[in-house]
């Protein structure tokens, strides 16, 4: 059974995935590829669905392996064929999984990269005030937010009198992000000022239609090194660098993942660690008796 036979079962699944756990039009794109990819591979040994069994999944595993992807990457596309078949085993299309029990390489956890607040306070002084652009890092950084919700922004998801954003994030989960007296302000002054256009777009370009992702992106890098700061900044290290300050100076992890949007408690655990290292290393410079001997 090749891709084209398969193609019909695949696009059933997907739009199971779609109407059931609402995944993201990304996540389904890299879904449909790793499954694709898997469909090749049956077709170059002749194989159908059925004849799928705890061998072949090794030797697949094998054959991802021999392409040197990375860990993460090798993972993510194995989980996505156990979820194939285990979607499959549940509409009664094959008799078992047989990818449920392979084992796959130990993901090496990495720290999500974020900012000290005094880098944070160097990144926000580099755009010229009341502009697009330092209203777009006050409330990136003031609010958490993911890049694809800022741009996604309509003026009418602003509550600037109660410091209240309304985003839709991942899934289309509809959220109420909050902001503070700083990102408030800079809002106020760069849409008191900006273009006509796309008058819904909160974030709009030279153009007036609304910021990508990509030219976001190529901003937070410029003022990055504008704001002379040695380190690789992302539109995401804004995202982590907000959750890292807020658990450093004492909110609870069920709030920091209650603004963050994050749907699992596990999800946001990761920014605990980022505390306790920076805990360490201020411990270690900062005690006589911290040196190592």
């Amino acid at each position: 059974m090749g891709w084209f036979k398969d193609q019909a079962l695949v696009d059933s699944y997907l739009a199971s995935l779609k109407s059931e756990r609402n995944f993201s039009p990304h996540t389904l794109l890299n879904y449909r590829l790793d499954l694709k990819q898997f469909s090749r591979f049956l077709e170059g040994k002749k194989l159908s669905l059925a004849a799928v069994d705890r061998t072949i999944a090794r030797e697949f595993l094998y054959h991802l392996e021999g392409k040197k992807y990375s860990r993460r990457s090798l993972a993510r596309k194995v989980s996505a064929v156990r979820s194939f078949f285990r979607w499959l085993t549940r509409e009664k299309k094959v008799n078992a999984n047989p990818f449920e029990l392979l084992s796959t390489p130990k993901i090496e956890k990495r720290l999500p990269n974020f900012l000290y607040e005094e880098e944070m306070m160097k990144m926000l002084k580099a755009p010229a005030p009341g502009g697009r652009d330092a209203a777009l890092l006050e409330l990136l950084y003031g609010a958490g937010l993911r890049v694809s919700e800022a741009i996604k922004l309509n003026y009418s998801d602003l509550d600037l009198s109660e410091g209240e954003v309304r985003v839709l994030g991942k899934g289309s989960k509809e959220r109420i992000a909050l902001i503070g007296s700083h990102a408030i302000a800079a809002l106020r002054k760069y849409l008191s000022s900006r273009k006509k256009g796309d008058s819904r777009a909160v974030f709009q370009n030279q153009r007036g239609g609304r910021l990508t992702e990509r030219s976001v992106e190529r901003l937070i890098k410029f003022y990055a090194r504008k704001a002379g700061l040695d380190k690789i900044v992302t539109p995401h290290t804004l995202r982590h660098t907000f959750a890292t300050h807020l658990l450093g100076n004492g909110a609870d992890l069920r709030t920091v993942q209650e603004l963050l949007g994050h749907s699992s408690l596990s999800t946001t655990q990761v920014y605990t660690h980022i505390t306790k290292e920076r805990l360490k290393s201020v411990y270690d410079l900062a005690h006589p008796r911290a040196k190592r001997v």
